[in-house]
């Protein structure tokens, strides 16, 4: 072979090993990219919550006793929501898991895929609440062929959880939120195996994202629920107990994963205990 063909043949092998190696990482990259930022096209479960609270409700049919835990705006701490899985997955005393919204940061489809994909791997069923950054884009319709509606109840032995969207600035009021006619419908269709409630929300009352206009009435209306325990939420990435409106009703919060805590509650026949835990 000439040097002037052995020249050739390296520059053609050269471009060849290149073409292929830009065709292999285009490949490669294809699932990190989003075509679309408002892509519906939603691939692996759908439908969780309606799903695991058939498991929870089954589990803990009858039961006066139980614990689970509260996590909240998991967003884009990806590691940091595996690493509180795994210290979940660690016990076997804990019977069910509720996420108080801010899966997203921007509504992206991929964004709740990743984040569903991680709480799979919990070894106990788990329901996610609608957060604001959940709602911008199509991150609502998202939300909500992912996980279910924005408002839902579940009975967890004879505890009715409400869990209620909030997030009154992510509509700007053009509809009720949060949602009365939701409420009333469960106070008039109370199960009767409950004798005790708990309210579930991500951005509480006298925070900039609840429409505060309607913040006693939505205390009084949540007060008629027989023997209302506590409030639980997330939306201000950090631990907080406090009774907001000064009528023995305490609110406690979740702080944002990367805190790297997670709130754990036991609920017994006559009280409840809770506990911030690191992980």
């Amino acid at each position: 072979m000439t040097t002037k063909n052995r020249c050739n043949s390296i520059l053609h092998s050269t471009f060849v090993a290149l073409a292929l190696a830009g065709l292999t990482m285009l490949t490669n990259g294809c699932d990190m990219i989003e075509y679309h930022p408002y892509d519906l096209n939603i691939k692996g479960d759908t439908d969780i919550n309606r799903k695991n609270i058939q498991t929870i409700e089954a589990n803990l049919n009858g039961k006066e006793e139980f614990s689970f835990v509260l996590i909240s705006d998991t967003q884009r701490w990806y590691d940091e929501t595996e690493d509180a899985v795994n210290a979940i997955n660690e016990r076997n005393d804990v019977d069910f898991v509720i996420h108080c919204g801010d899966l997203s940061d921007f509504g992206m489809k991929m964004e709740f895929e990743k984040q569903r994909d991680i709480l799979n791997r919990l070894s106990v069923p788990y329901v996610c609440l609608l957060g604001n950054h959940d709602c911008l884009a199509t991150g609502k319709e998202v939300f909500n062929t992912i996980f279910g509606d924005e408002n839902f109840a579940f009975t967890a032995g004879n505890v009715r959880f409400v869990c209620l969207n909030t997030n009154a600035l992510e509509f700007d009021y053009s509809e009720a939120v949060p949602d009365f006619s939701f409420l009333e419908h469960e106070l008039q269709n109370f199960p009767s195996q409950a004798s005790k409630t708990v309210v579930a929300m991500h951005a509480p009352p006298r925070s900039e994202q609840f429409n505060n206009n309607i913040a006693r009435v939505f205390q009084y209306c949540i007060s008629q629920f027989p023997s209302l325990q506590f409030c639980i939420y997330g939306h201000i990435h950090s631990f907080s107990e406090s009774d907001i409106f000064e009528d023995g009703t305490m609110y406690y919060s979740a702080p944002s994963i990367n805190k790297r805590n997670y709130v754990y509650f036991t609920i017994k026949k006559n009280e409840y205990n809770y506990e911030l835990v690191n992980f």
